[in-house]
């Protein structure tokens, strides 16, 4: 490959949907994006391991070649996209126009990656000697509950000091993120004939009391923290099931909710025991909860990119990534990369090429900054 923009087609023509949304779309994608990478890396010196965070679903770990003794940074994106339902372009061709790169994962996070990849091709040489090993960190199924950030967080984040997590950022160091909560809720009733429904007890508007009691002291309690970057922490209501007939009081109904959190509502516990705290009649019976992320804006990493890069902007996100579980076991994690958030999981995602051009000369100049 002869430029960055071979390399994102490349790796968006290996289609790598998250299975856990989409299972038939592409099996053993993220294994097989391992493997591509993996052989990107080995003829740079990288030493590879492909850790299965769950069966089949390996993370990749390339270890940048020189002293193991000296520090280490990682720069990590994820393997997985998002699904392809709904698309209005293949979402595979990785096909140009208009000056873009169009495809799923163009944007998040294949773009990023291949910024990163590439900035590690080109100061290839560089690597064995900097004072810092720049590792190359894949991790499978973000787009889902992060088994493999969780994974590699727990067995080692401890032989890092900090990581770069491949998002779209527009090339903004996003150091403060929302935490997130999605929490399945159900409510049980007694079925009976509709012609009958006070000898029932119907659980959909059981549901319904109990998400309308969330928006009292519930809702007080989020608006109690606010943070100066990320403000307030926030709720949204985003699925309701039940029922099966209409002529039937129904017995069950769920709902799942999306809560997002800031860093002080889940300093002392999370916010899965908070949300507990304030239901009534109806119960949390399943939950992905995933840790706000940040380190201080003045933190020595931030300033040695700052340095690299003294037009760096720092700023902060209500979504959540793999930086977050790394930055939860000690690590200290940005996001960062080329491409707009505001193109990820769309119908017809891209990255526009001089963004992606952009992007590889930043994580160029970041690498050669660390010989200084």
């Amino acid at each position: 490959m002869h430029s960055v923009v071979e390399l994102l087609q490349a790796l968006v023509q290996i289609p790598s949907v998250n299975p856990e949304g989409d299972p038939e779309v592409s099996p053993n994608g993220e294994k097989k994006m391992a493997e591509f990478l993996a052989n990107f890396l080995a003829p740079l010196g990288f030493q590879i391991t492909l850790d299965e965070a769950e069966p089949g679903r390996p993370n990749i770990i390339a270890r940048a070649p020189g002293s193991e003794e000296r520090p280490r940074i990682l720069l990590g994106p994820h393997l997985d996209t998002v699904g392809i339902s709904g698309m209005t372009i293949d979402p595979f061709l990785a096909s140009i126009s208009d000056g873009k790169v169009h495809g799923r994962g163009t944007s998040d996070t294949k773009g990023p990656m291949a910024a990163m990849l590439w900035g590690l091709k080109k100061n290839a040489k560089l690597l064995i000697d900097l004072p810092v090993a720049i590792d190359f960190v894949g991790f499978m199924g973000e787009e889902s509950s992060q088994p493999g950030s969780r994974h590699f967080a727990k067995h080692h984040a401890a032989e890092y000091e900090f990581a770069i997590a491949a998002e779209p950022t527009s090339l903004q160091a996003v150091y403060c993120t929302k935490g997130c909560l999605w929490a399945t809720l159900e409510a049980k009733g007694k079925s009976v004939h509709a012609s009958r429904p006070q000898a029932g007890d119907n659980a959909i508007l059981k549901l319904i009391d109990g998400l309308r009691d969330l928006q009292g002291p519930f809702f007080e309690h989020l608006s109690e923290s606010c943070h100066p970057v990320l403000g307030n922490s926030t709720m949204n209501v985003g699925e309701i099931k039940g029922g099966t007939r209409a002529n039937i009081v129904p017995a069950q109904a769920s709902a799942i909710i999306d809560i997002r959190t800031v860093p002080d509502l889940v300093k002392d516990r999370p916010a899965s025991r908070i949300l507990g705290d304030y239901l009534n009649g109806i119960e949390l019976v399943h939950f992905a909860e995933s840790p706000p992320m940040e380190i201080p804006a003045d933190h020595p990493w931030l300033k040695r990119l700052q340095k690299s890069d003294p037009g760096l902007a720092l700023t902060g996100a209500p979504w959540f990534s793999d930086a977050a579980h790394l930055s939860a076991a000690g690590l200290a994690s940005i996001c960062l990369g080329p491409g707009s958030i505001d193109q990820a999981h769309t119908a017809d995602e891209f990255i526009a090429i001089s963004d992606l051009e952009d992007g590889a000369r930043w994580f160029s100049n970041f690498i050669k900054s660390l010989a200084d």
